[in-house]
């Protein structure tokens, strides 16, 4: 046989390629390492530093939050959470599939090193792909936090290859691992511009240029001075009228008199009182959310001045259904929810205590003190069998993954009240628990739920404590409630195609 006969095997396609990338990558980190990088030597390495175990990120979430609005304390919170999806998976499936060694440093610049060197194998970058998935879950959310935090999350990519510490594909492998860890985030939970409600059905309303013809009553208890201010800013030709609770109800009722829209600032109980005297007088309803929950205002899309502002000068508006109720000689609409039982019995014993304790602390006893007791909170015939009830909930709309805490309505016109009651029976807390993680399942031993566009209750005694969009009042006697279809029209911010 010949010596010059090869015996070895061919190397495959697959192989080659991968040796030819790694070749490639290695050059790559050697131009990199070579390069002079003006004005990176006293940035970059400490940028990379504080990136270590999420620090950086964890105080840009803070830095976020503090803008106080809601699309930004959403953006972090969404950051954060693709930023956690992101390092879990890196510790617990990217570093432990592929052994890579780190590069050598010999032809690093000892002024460029990291004082601590990691001990982990390479392969993927977790800081690039923490820094990846926390921008790109912020800018998910909020475009304008993301293009903040994006030129930060690049530095801390390329920081990672400028100290030596990853050769260049593992900062882009984790990069991409991260971007993805966003999408998988809001997968499970979608942002709210992407699960907005349907622009439907449209109302004709006017479009006011700077905001002439509006008036603008704020309830000054809701903290609202920031938020009129700045519509203000956004709409300078609007009458804001500032006005003490107790007088809410007058100063509507003014404003409706002279105005082409009335528009409102406050929590749920006072949008409740604007809507009231915007059907009364005829008039679109513009709503600026000024209290602690703001469930009508977010559901209709509206979070900020900006988005008001946007829906009044371009004139976009939508008509959305009402809820009205009734009990005796006693009146009244809901744009939220009604509610009898636990929840109304907590809210009064809540306001008992807050002066005196403190919100939070008044909140956990209220609950402690109405859930212990031996009675049941309601008495009523439900589909036709009087029963005890912890909990009566009906909605304005049906509620996605609300539980017995109100969540998100995605059509604010869709004709019905979606009705959830909790049965009488013993350990209160436990029913509740499961009607709460039950959600939308129609029925079950604990609640039952069901979607109708009229209910009448009977057999609910007099003094039986009743809520509506967080107002407490109590039942005269038999209850009813009703749909009214299409009765408000509403300033919403319509997408732009």
């Amino acid at each position: 046989m010949s010596p010059d006969v090869d015996l070895t095997v061919p190397k495959t396609g697959a192989h080659s390629a991968l040796k030819r990338l790694l070749a490639l990558d290695c050059r790559l980190f050697q131009v990199a390492a070579e390069r002079h990088w003006p004005g990176a030597e006293p940035v970059l390495p400490r940028l990379s530093r504080s990136a270590n175990h999420g620090v950086l990120w964890f105080a840009a979430a803070a830095g976020i939050a503090a803008s106080r609005t809601p699309r930004a304390r959403r953006a972090a919170t969404r950051g954060l959470a693709s930023l956690t999806l992101a390092s879990l998976t890196i510790n617990t499936l990217g570093k432990r599939s592929v052994r890579r060694a780190r590069p050598a440093l010999d032809q690093v610049p000892v002024v460029r090193r990291l004082g601590r060197q990691p001990i982990t194998t390479s392969f993927p970058s977790g800081h690039a792909a923490s820094a990846a998935a926390f921008a790109a879950g912020v800018a998910l959310e909020s475009p304008a936090w993301g293009a903040a935090v994006a030129p930060v999350a690049a530095s801390v990519a390329l920081s990672r290859v400028y100290t030596g510490v990853h050769f260049p594909s593992d900062v882009l492998a984790g990069a991409a691992l991260g971007v993805g860890a966003a999408f998988a985030v809001r997968a499970l939970v979608p942002t709210r511009a992407g699960s907005a409600p349907p622009a439907r059905p449209r109302a004709d309303v006017p479009a006011l240029p700077e905001g002439e013809g509006l008036v603008l009553v704020a309830n000054t208890a809701s903290g609202t001075a920031d938020r009129a201010r700045a519509l203000r800013d956004a709409l300078p030709k609007a009458e804001i009228v500032e006005s003490a609770p107790d007088d809410v109800a007058a100063e509507l009722e003014k404003a409706a008199a002279r105005a082409r829209v009335l528009g409102v600032c406050g929590g749920d109980g006072t949008v409740n009182t604007a809507a009231e005297a915007a059907m009364r007088h005829g008039l679109p309803l513009a709503v600026l959310p000024g209290g602690t929950l703001n469930h009508f205002a977010y559901d209709l899309g509206v979070e900020d001045a900006r988005d008001l502002a946007r829906a009044v000068e371009q004139g976009d508006g939508v008509r959305v259904d009402v809820g009205r109720f009734g009990s005796g000689r006693k009146r009244g609409v809901f744009l939220n929810t009604f509610s009898l039982g636990v929840y109304p019995e907590l809210v009064r014993e809540r306001e008992r205590w807050s002066e005196r304790i403190g919100g939070w602390p008044a909140g956990v006893l209220a609950a402690l003190r109405v859930l212990r007791a031996d009675r049941h909170p309601l008495q009523a015939e439900f589909q036709g069998e009087c029963r005890p009830l912890w909990l009566l909930f009906a909605g304005n709309g049906t509620y996605h993954r609300m539980g017995l805490a109100p969540g998100r309505r995605l059509d604010l016109a869709d004709g019905v009240l979606d009705v959830r009651v909790v049965h009488g029976g013993r350990r209160p807390a436990l029913r509740l628990l499961s009607a709460a993680i039950a959600g939308p399942l129609t029925r079950s031993p604990a609640h039952a739920a069901v979607q109708v566009r009229r209910l009448h209750l009977t057999g609910v005694a007099p003094g039986t404590l009743l809520a509506y969009d967080g107002e407490v009042t109590e039942v005269d006697d038999e209850v009813w409630l009703e749909k009214l279809p299409e009765a408000l029209t509403v300033y919403r911010p319509l997408p732009r195609h």
